[in-house]
C-alpha cells in the first residue's frame, strides 16, 4: 500500500470532534492509504507515492444518499415528469409504477445511469433499495461506490382497476421467502471481494408487509445490527389505509409494533398526524420520531413534481428527528436534491431562517451516515474511510467563494466537481465517472424505453398507451 496526499487544499471541510461539526479549515494536508485517511490537517511530513496539488480545490466529504432505486427510476425519465392520479392525491405509485417497470434487459442500465450520476454528484455513499436482480452484487462492485445493499420484499402487491381505489393482493409466504432470500443477499454483499458493501433489512412499504413480516425483519435486522428502513407515511391513500386497518397512523402503528429505533429509517414520513393532508385526532407523530431517535429519508424530488412536499425539512430538524438525504428517482443528483430540499423547507415554513445550509449539509452526510449505522464516512477526520469530493473553487459559477458550499450547493452544483474518491480509489475526473460506461448505458437505455412504451397498455388497468397517459411537451410531427 502507498500514500496518496492532497498537499495544501486551499479549503476543506472537516470533523472537528470536540464540538461534532464540520468546520471549514485552509491550508490541508489530507493523506490516505489503503481506503483510509491516516492525516487531516496541518503539514503532512510523511512520505508520499503521490501527490495531489491542493491548489484551488476545496475537498469535502463524500455525500451519503440513503435513499435510492437505481435499479428502475433511470427508465421513468420522460413518463413520469408530470404525471399523479387525481383520485389517488396525485401520487403516481399505484397506477403509474406498475406500468413504466424496467425489464431484465434495461436494468443493469438504469443501475449503471443511476450510479454514474450519483458519483457525477458527489455520492460515495449510496443506500439501492431494489428488487433482487441478476448480477445485482457485481454490477454494484463495478462502480467503485461504497453502497447498501437494500433488497426489498414484501407480502402483497398493490394495484388499481380504477384509478381511486388500491387494491391488494397478498401472498404471506411468498413474502417470507422473499425476506429470506434478502437475508441470503445481504450476506453475499457483505463478502463481495470490493469490500465496499453492506447491507439493510427493508421491508418495502407498511401497507404491502403483514404485521408478522414487520416485526420479524425488524428483529432479524438488530440481531444482525445493521439498519432496517421502510416507505411509510408516503401518500394520502397509504395514510387512510393504514388508519382504516389498525386505527393509528402509520407513525403511530409502527411505534406500537416497536419498530421505531435507532437504526429504523422512515422513507418519506411526510404524512404525519399533522400535516395538512391528512390531519388526524393526535399530534404526536413528530414527537414520535424524534423521541425513538428514528431517521427520516427526505426525497423532495420524487413528491415535489406532484404537488406534495414534507412540512417541513427545518421543522423535523429543530424537533430532534435525524434526517437524511435520498434521490428517490432521476436525476440522481445528490446537490440537486439539496437545493431544492432547502428551496421546498423555507417556502414551506414562509421562513429563509427555517433551515441552514450547515443544517442541509448534516442530513446530506453525518446524519445519512448515523442512519447507516457507520461513524467512518460522511466526515474528514483520520481514521475514516477516503471518501472525498474535490471542488474547484476557482470554478467562474463558484466565484465569489465567500461561503464555498453555499456556492456548490446553490449555484454551481456538479459543474464545480473536479474529482471523487471512494475508499481511496479515483471514480470521477473532470465530469468523467472512471469506473463505468455512462454513456454508453445511457443510450442502451434510450433505446430500451420505446420497448417499455410499447408494452404500456398491455400493463395499464385500462390500456392506455404511453403518450395517452404522459403526453410529451409537444406534439411530433
Amino acid at each position: 500500500m502507498s500514500i496518496t496526499l492532497i498537499r495544501n487544499a486551499e479549503v476543506a471541510i472537516l470533523w472537528d470532534a470536540a464540538v461534532q461539526q464540520h468546520v471549514y479549515a485552509t491550508d490541508v494536508d489530507i493523506a490516505f492509504e489503503g481506503g483510509r485517511l491516516v492525516h487531516v490537517g496541518g503539514a503532512y511530513a510523511g512520505p508520499a507515492a503521490e501527490t495531489i496539488s491542493g491548489r484551488g480545490v476545496m475537498v469535502m466529504p463524500g455525500l451519503v444518499n440513503i435513499h435510492s432505486h437505481p435499479s428502475s427510476e433511470p427508465m421513468n425519465k420522460g413518463f413520469t415528469d408530470e404525471v399523479g392520479t387525481p383520485g389517488l392525491y396525485n401520487s403516481s405509485l399505484y397506477e403509474y409504477l406498475p406500468i413504466f417497470r424496467a425489464d431484465a434487459e434495461a436494468v443493469p442500465s438504469c443501475v449503471r445511469v443511476a450510479l454514474s450520476e450519483l458519483l457525477l454528484s458527489g455520492v460515495t455513499t449510496v443506500a439501492d433499495l431494489s428488487m433482487a436482480h441478476p448480477g445485482w452484487l457485481d454490477l454494484l462492485g463495478e462502480s467503485g461506490m461504497r453502497v447498501c445493499i437494500a433488497p426489498m420484499f414484501r407480502s402483497a402487491r398493490w394495484f388499481t382497476k380504477n384509478g381511486h381505489v388500491v387494491e391488494y393482493e397478498w401472498d404471506e409466504a411468498a413474502g417470507q421467502k422473499a425476506f429470506a432470500e434478502a437475508m441470503t443477499l445481504i450476506e453475499r454483499a457483505e463478502q463481495h471481494e470490493s469490500g465496499r458493501l453492506f447491507g439493510m433489512v427493508v421491508p418495502a412499504q407498511i401497507d404491502t408487509c403483514t404485521p408478522e413480516l414487520l416485526r420479524d425483519s425488524f428483529d432479524e435486522a438488530k440481531r444482525r445490527g445493521v439498519s432496517w428502513q421502510i416507505h411509510a407515511a408516503q401518500s394520502v391513500s397509504e395514510f387512510h389505509e393504514i388508519t382504516r386497518r389498525h386505527g393509528f397512523t402509520p407513525i403511530g402503528w409502527l411505534h406500537e409494533q416497536g419498530l421505531l429505533s435507532e437504526r429504523s429509517i422512515i422513507g418519506h414520513g411526510i404524512f404525519l398526524d399533522d400535516h395538512p393532508s391528512t390531519p388526524w385526532h393526535t399530534r404526536r407523530d413528530l414527537d414520535l420520531l424524534a423521541e425513538t431517535g428514528t431517521t427520516v429519508a427526505h426525497c423532495p424530488t420524487v413528491f415535489a413534481r406532484r404537488g406534495i412536499t414534507l412540512k417541513h425539512l427545518g421543522r423535523y430538524k429543530r424537533h430532534g428527528v435525524n434526517m437524511g438525504l435520498g434521490t428517490d428517482t432521476y436525476p440522481h443528483n445528490m446537490l440537486d436534491e439539496m437545493r431544492l430540499a432547502a428551496y421546498l423547507a423555507r417556502t414551506q415554513a414562509t421562513d429563509p431562517r427555517s433551515l441552514t445550509t450547515t443544517e442541509l449539509f448534516e442530513a446530506a452526510t453525518i446524519g445519512g451516515a448515523k442512519a447507516l449505522g457507520r461513524d467512518d464516512i460522511g466526515r474528514l477526520a483520520a481514521g475514516c474511510r477516503a471518501d472525498l469530493v474535490l471542488v474547484d473553487v476557482a470554478h467562474p459559477m463558484m466565484r465569489p467563494a465567500r461561503d464555498p458550499l453555499r456556492s456548490l450547493i446553490y449555484a454551481a452544483g456538479d459543474r464545480a466537481l473536479k474529482a471523487v474518491y471512494v475508499d481511496g480509489s479515483k471514480v470521477v475526473e473532470n465530469g468523467e465517472v472512471l469506473t463505468m460506461d455512462y454513456r454508453t448505458a445511457a443510450a442502451h437505455l434510450h433505446e430500451a424505453q420505446q420497448r417499455i412504451a410499447d408494452r404500456v397498455p398491455e400493463r395499464d388497468w385500462n390500456h392506455r398507451t404511453a403518450e395517452q397517459i404522459s403526453p410529451t411537451t409537444f406534439r411530433w410531427t
